[in-house]
């Protein structure tokens, strides 16, 4: 096949499949979801608010519970008191302000990130998509498009790209949609909170690459869902254990045959953990949220690489899409 031909059947399987996925039941389950944060973020509102910075004046505030905090009103010492209310279901809930709206917009971004971006997004996108393969190399369906003289590395190809499209599109629209529900509700427009879009998108494709060599192994949508599951926190667990070791003592403790597998499986397998860090970082979380223990102390010892843990992923996820389309051009249907 000519590559003229190449790229037009890629582009066909790519198309076919997101239409098929967004055609599913699943896809306005997808949409029902994200409308309900849009909306819950144009119920968003502040009132009241006392700005923190002022022109010239390092921030400094009181809270507005604090005893002395209209004695202390003073201009020209930059003090001010926080007196707004962060309001939620248009009023119905109502949170004093800890600090100014920025802040507390933020905040909210913060919580909705890790949905869209961080651990409970990636795996249930991981459950939500583990049929997509499995129905596809049923031998009924797969016999007919595997009759055509396509390269089968390039069908496979077609579907894994079109599968990662769907679940880009949907959050696209999740991460698009809060931010903009807050932006006109609020008047705070944080762009950083758009890096959740390619991190999760990242995150999805790399664990997404096992379950379609489980799908071709196995073809069952509950082994690809909980092998997927599985996999996802056997590579956290290595992660999280080949940093905690690393910490302490500067990995001097433990034997040594664990510590070189914990150090070999950090390597070799995907790091979720990491992720999470490039997105806490991404997002400046660490003005909300305390960053764990581990890797403050990895920050200490200069030995997190973050574009390294990305890179070693993407092979990871490179390698194993190359095993699927061996045993997929090996199969019989």
């Amino acid at each position: 096949m000519d590559l003229p031909n190449a790229v037009y059947a890629f582009r066909w399987f790519v198309r076919d499949t997101f239409r098929q996925a967004s055609d599913s039941r699943l896809s306005w389950l997808m949409l029902g979801c994200s409308g309900v944060f849009v909306a819950l973020c144009l119920s968003v509102g502040v009132n009241g608010e006392v700005p923190l910075q002022k022109e010239g004046v390092p921030v400094d505030f009181l809270p507005s519970g604090d005893p002395l905090a209209e004695t202390v009103r003073v201009s020209s010492s930059g003090v001010a008191v926080v007196g707004g209310q962060l309001t939620v279901f248009f009023g119905f809930i109502r949170v004093p302000l800890g600090r100014d709206a920025a802040e507390a917009v933020h905040f909210l971004e913060l919580l909705l990130a890790g949905l869209a971006a961080d651990t409970f997004g990636v795996l249930l996108a991981l459950v939500w998509t583990s049929g997509f393969f499995s129905s596809f190399l049923d031998p009924n369906s797969a016999s007919v498009l595997l009759a055509k003289p396509i390269p089968r590395w390039l069908v496979l190809l077609g579907k894994y790209v079109g599968v990662l499209a769907f679940v880009s599109a949907h959050i696209l629209l999740f991460v698009f949609g809060t931010w903009s529900a807050l932006g006109i509700k609020t008047g705070q427009w944080r762009f950083d909170y758009l890096l959740c879009i390619p991190i999760f998108v990242f995150h999805f494709a790399v664990f997404f690459a096992v379950s379609c060599l489980l799908a071709i192994r196995t073809r069952s949508t509950v082994v690809c869902a909980i092998g997927s599951l599985s996999f996802w926190l056997l590579c956290w667990g290595v992660n999280y254990t080949r940093h905690a070791m690393t910490t302490t003592s500067e990995g001097g403790t433990g034997p040594q045959v664990v510590r070189t597998l914990a150090e070999t499986g950090y390597w070799v397998l995907p790091k979720p953990s990491d992720l999470s860090m490039v997105l806490f970082d991404s997002l400046n979380a660490g003005r909300s949220f305390h960053r764990p223990e581990v890797f403050h102390s990895l920050d200490k010892l200069s030995v997190f690489q973050p574009s390294l843990s990305l890179a070693t992923s993407f092979l990871f996820a490179f390698v194993t899409l190359a095993a699927c389309s061996y045993l997929f051009a090996s199969q019989d249907y």
